[in-house]
């Protein structure tokens, strides 16, 4: 009987194993980078879907809604019941006040310096460039009241 020999792979064999996929692994994560637009492209789409919401609140109520913005957050408004002050949603789930998820964002209204939804089903087209510095996009409205986000170039 010869003695049977036993196969497999050496304690050495299996470290330079280990070590090549450690190095892979790290190159591989230091290769992935979080999208510097996430944030911004975040703010755009939440904004874009809000002011839907505060459109068709406006044609519902007839009264009209204003959106102003800051570096820190947003908000919207309307006149309130008895006609004395504002209504600025602080208790509606959707339209209440709300901070930006990007840091200091920039905020450009197109054309004037105000964004009023009224109740009409037709109103002029408007435009809001949001920006961090870095990044711009922009929440468009067309004059039948489609919203949608654009990337600018």
């Amino acid at each position: 009987m010869t003695p049977s020999r036993q196969q497999g792979f050496t304690l050495i064999e299996l470290m330079v194993v280990l070590v090549i996929i450690g190095i892979a692994s790290a190159a591989i994560s230091l290769s992935i980078r979080p999208d510097p637009l996430q944030g911004l492209r975040k703010d755009a789409e939440r904004l874009a879907q809000l002011l839907q919401v505060a459109q068709a609140e406006a044609r519902v109520d007839g009264r009209p809604i204003s959106w102003r913005a800051d570096a820190k957050g947003f908000a919207f408004s309307r006149p309130s019941d008895d006609g004395r002050g504002l209504d600025q949603f602080k208790d509606d789930p959707q339209l209440r006040p709300r901070p930006w998820e990007s840091p200091s964002i920039k905020v450009r209204i197109e054309p004037g310096t105000r964004l009023v939804l009224n109740a009409e089903w037709i109103d002029a087209p408007l435009q809001v460039q949001l920006s961090d510095g870095q990044h711009s996009l922009t929440v468009q409205r067309t004059a039948t009241g489609v919203v949608r986000v654009v990337a600018l170039p």
